[in-house]
């Protein structure tokens, strides 16, 4: 026996990653393979976005109405923050450098399409994975409505509302469709939800692969460096902002903050998929694929790590101290109140 779902469950983000550079290094040996082989085994290379319109419906399948209290706010707080850092540095970012692509210098190739990319979307098995390790039940249950980030949707509205792309109506509705479907099947019937939400993972090395196809290694070899300053920068830039709101907002001591700062293994399909919807993108749509996909390793490594540190030292910041024990204050002043009462 070989054991190849533990080898792959060993590298950060395996599962996404090792198909996707094997379809990148078929692509590379073998441009034409997908054509010369036809049939089946082409529709395999090229299918990425068939292949994600399936996943997405069993993705929705997943998103339970019923999350409400401490998991919804937990959770609203990290998935608006996340996407609000996202929307400002891509307005930033639109306005510094023209036409939203660098395309000469050390950062030739770095896109707003790669920074949103890598930035708006939050690796929430890994999330919810720390979070049963260094969190409580209800932080680590809030993976489950921060999936609404997951696919180009969100990129796509955050692209449009910055003013850097039009999107036709349809077009955004279309790219929803499928996840609403899921999410009616899924929420009318609980054995619909656990039949379709078992696919989920199945299918991520299957559109990793269809997406790997059409990316040449010698993409991936040039922006590699980028692609891991990309990944701190992630890190930096959106934990920083989610630290303070679980802190200030979800009533945290921001350690979930720190473990929503990762890039999603699915973002890496983003750029392809966002450039198939308008084609002002896909001059450097592979460029982004490739720093978005490196951005997921980097992540993958490093947010466990910032994570696991900051929750056996964030006591020992002074602003967080503070904050927890004020909040621990109160909540005793209230079950004191409370307990006086029911006693009288």
């Amino acid at each position: 026996m070989v054991p190849i779902k533990k080898a792959l469950d060993r590298i950060p983000g395996g599962l996404m990653i090792v198909p996707l550079f094997i379809g990148a290094l078929v692509h590379t040996i073998w441009p034409d393979a997908g054509l010369t082989l036809g049939s089946f085994t082409n529709g395999l290379m090229t299918g990425s976005v068939p292949i994600l319109a399936v996943w997405f419906v069993c993705l929705g399948a997943t998103i339970k109405v019923r999350n409400t209290g401490t998991v919804l706010r937990k959770s609203g707080t990290l998935l608006i923050t996340k996407v609000a850092v996202a929307w400002i540095l891509a307005f930033i970012f639109s306005h510094v450098v023209p036409g939203g692509n660098i395309t000469t210098g050390f950062f030739a190739g770095l896109s707003v399409l790669a920074l949103v990319a890598a930035m708006d979307m939050t690796n929430t098995g890994l999330y919810a994975s720390l979070m049963n390790q260094y969190g409580t039940k209800e932080e680590s249950g809030a993976f489950v409505l921060m999936n609404l980030e997951s696919g180009p949707l969100m990129t796509m509205i955050i692209l449009g509302t910055a003013g850097i792309a039009s999107f036709n109506p349809v077009v955004l509705i279309g790219m929803i469709l499928p996840f609403l479907i899921g999410f009616l099947i899924g929420n009318l019937d609980p054995k619909m939800s656990d039949l379709l939400g078992g696919a989920v993972t199945p299918l991520i090395p299957f559109f990793a692969f269809a997406l790997g196809s059409g990316i040449s290694l010698t993409v991936i070899a040039e922006t590699g460096l980028m692609g891991i300053m990309l990944g701190i920068f992630v890190i930096i830039i959106t934990g920083i902002p989610l630290i303070l709101c679980d802190l200030f907002v979800g009533g945290g001591r921001g350690t979930a903050g720190v473990a929503a700062s990762s890039t999603a293994g699915a973002a890496a399909a983003t750029p392809a998929l966002v450039a198939a919807a308008v084609p002002a993108f896909a001059p450097f749509a592979e460029q982004a694929t490739a720093l978005v996909a490196t951005s997921v390793l980097v992540t993958a490594i490093g947010v466990p790590i910032v994570t696991g540190l900051w929750a056996k030292n964030c006591m020992r910041i002074g602003l967080v101290r503070g904050v927890v024990e004020r909040r621990e204050a109160k909540q005793a002043a209230k079950a004191a109140a409370a307990s006086t009462a029911a006693a009288a």
